[in-house]
Order: structure tokens, then sequence, then C-alpha cells
């Protein structure tokens, strides 16, 4: 069982696909949930343990 970790708050369900699916493709296990009370804000959650390794990527993700 992983502890999850909230990695990155998206705007959109197409801009929380988008990392969902390039995180997954850098072998990372990722799930994406609805915020609570929000229409269009969208959790992406990492295992505690890659955090590290997640933001790496993630920062590449967000900048291309």
């Amino acid at each position: 069982m992983f502890m999850w970790t909230v990695i990155y708050i998206a705007q959109s369900d197409k801009v929380a696909e988008k990392i969902q699916r390039r995180l997954t493709e850098e072998g990372f296990l990722v799930k994406v949930r609805a915020v609570p009370l929000s229409k269009q804000q969208y959790e992406i959650l990492v295992p505690a343990g890659e955090v590290e390794e997640v933001q790496e990527t993630l920062t590449e993700i967000l900048h291309s």
C-alpha cells in the first residue's frame, strides 16, 4: 500500500490527463482525482517515495 502525495493541482482535466500520461510514460505510478468542492481542479498524486524523482520530470512537462 502506497502513501500518496499531491505534487500538483491542475486547472483542467486536459492538463491533468497530459501530466498523468507523460508521468506514466516515464514509468511513474500516478493517480488523478478531482478536488472536492472544485469544478475544474484536479490533484496529481504519486507515491510519497517518488516525489523527488517526479518533481524533475513534472518541471519538464510543465515547461514544454
